[in-house]
């Protein structure tokens, strides 16, 4: 799968969201099943493990798409006022409505571990974006 770029003046727009969507789901993945190994507090279920990680990824995913820029809108004061910390929480809200809507599937016992949970896939985030994505992007806008 090729990432294509179209650029417009200075700035590169992805077109292969596809490509985008499929690290995301890869990187997150891998971080759910690590803390599913370290933390008793965060459990998946036992059958179909990989299947029911995927699945609360691609939940994570559609809450961040649609939801998380409007809660990060509602609370920019208080975003500034703890000079960022508060967008941890806003990943926790993130991660608690996916255990909500998961169900018995998965299941968050300690609120600690959730907050840590939300720092980790921040820098998974961080790394898949940051690191990966836009370094594609740069090696596709020079050929």
């Amino acid at each position: 799968m090729k990432l294509v770029v179209v650029t417009k003046g200075k700035n590169a727009v992805r077109v292969n969201k596809f490509f985008e969507f499929v690290l995301y789901i890869i990187g997150y993945t891998i971080a759910f099943l690590i803390v599913d190994l370290f933390f008793d507090s965060f459990q998946i279920s036992e059958d179909f493990r990989s299947l029911y990680a995927v699945l609360s990824v691609c939940i994570i995913y559609l809450l961040d798409q649609c939801l998380k820029p409007i809660l990060v809108t509602l609370t920019i004061p208080l975003t500034g006022l703890t000079f960022g910390l508060f967008y941890f929480v806003i990943n926790t809200v993130i991660l608690k409505l996916t255990d909500w809507i998961m169900g018995s599937k998965l299941n968050f016992t300690d609120i600690w571990i959730l907050f840590f949970i939300a720092i980790v896939l921040s820098v998974i985030h961080f790394i898949i974006d940051d690191v990966i994505i836009k370094s594609l992007i740069k090696k596709a806008k020079k050929k």
